[in-house]
């Protein structure tokens, strides 16, 4: 297991390296530069000029091939120096190091994440082994007609659907943000609101914030619910088909205790891979819910980020999203040897 890890950090290394370089050439082949957002319509060519001097805009981009012995003195060698140290810089516009708004913001992330796969977990994997079980039948039919059309809706306009009708017109639940307005209780302990109302002992901070969890965990869940629900009922059907399933129903064993004991910890290698890459790519940062719901997370930062051609704001928020997609992605391959003991890896 140990060498294994270390071929694949070795290997995320190589990866976080090559988007890295990918996301600062996108970001430096945009019109313009920092210098010149940075100073907008009070920017003349000598001050322009002396603040691309002084963030290092004037060297070459990736390699200085006109000076070899000064090969690596250039803006793209000089990044990676600088996000190595955990220097990512500081937004253009709001002046505050970009490492300490992804430490801020993670958290509402994070929170939404595990809202909506928690949603896509108690919905999907039932409907899936439900489908499995009675195979063309109804049961089937309806469980994979709703993954078909929760898998096939635009976020956004579910997002937009579920704020009319639960917030405008039955007024159930609010329609966004991840607090009442004017609730200034929650005490900064974990960054989850859920949580540190728990932990202050007050259930009522807490309950407020699961009621602005709902609309976003299900807007943003729905379309992993419908993937896990679809993966579910083929790998439970391949693994019901297997010899010892056979056996253990013909011995006479309950129909639950061969389900959950024998069949779905069988098939669940498919079906954990897919959890974990939708975890990854939730935790990268939701755009579209985050921005509908006013949810104070990193797929809204980013996004204001690319509106407002805040270039550090990008190159930081792509860099740390890919690194958590990885790290998930690592977590779930270490996880099949736990699972399966046939999984091996040397």
């Amino acid at each position: 297991m140990g060498p294994f890890v270390l071929r694949r950090l070795l290997r995320m290394l190589t990866v976080m390296l090559g988007i890295s370089l990918v996301v600062f050439g996108f970001v430096r082949a945009l019109p313009g530069d920092r210098a010149t957002i940075e100073l907008g319509e009070r920017g003349t060519p000598q001050t322009i000029q002396a603040l691309r001097e002084k963030y290092g805009l004037t060297k070459p981009v990736f390699l200085n091939l006109a000076q070899p012995a000064r090969l690596l003195d250039a803006q793209y060698p000089r990044y990676v120096a600088q996000i190595a140290s955990g220097d990512l810089g500081k937004g253009i516009k709001s002046q505050i190091p970009v490492s300490d708004d992804l430490r801020s913001r993670f958290p509402a992330t994070v929170e939404l994440t595990l809202g909506a796969i928690l949603f896509a977990l108690v919905i999907g994997v039932p409907a899936g082994i439900v489908a499995a079980l009675y195979r063309n039948r109804w049961p089937d039919n309806l469980a994979m007609g709703v993954s078909l059309v929760g898998v096939s809706m635009p976020v956004f306009w579910l997002a937009l659907v579920l704020v009319y009708f639960f917030s405008v017109v039955l007024g159930w639940l609010p329609p966004s943000a991840r607090a009442d307005t004017g609730i200034a209780e929650f005490k900064n302990i974990t960054g989850l609101y859920a949580l540190d109302g728990l932990l202050q002992g007050r259930l009522d901070l807490t309950l407020n914030a699961l009621k602005h969890l709902i609309l976003p965990s299900v807007a943003l869940g729905t379309i992993p619910m419908a993937i896990i629900a679809r993966i579910t009922r083929s790998s439970m059907l391949e693994v019901l088909g297997q010899d010892y399933v056979r056996t253990a129903i013909a011995k006479g064993l309950g129909r639950g205790v061969v389900v959950t004991k024998h069949a779905l910890r069988n098939a669940m290698l498919p079906i954990v891979t897919v959890i974990g890459l939708q975890i990854g790519l939730l935790l990268g940062g939701a755009v579209l819910t985050e921005t509908i719901f006013s949810w104070p997370g990193l797929g809204s930062w980013l996004y204001q980020g690319i509106f407002e051609r805040d270039y550090p704001v990008i190159q930081g928020g792509v860099i740390f999203a890919a690194l958590i997609i990885s790290v998930v992605n690592l977590l779930v391959d270490v996880s099949y040897a736990y699972l399966d003991p046939r999984v091996q890896y040397g």
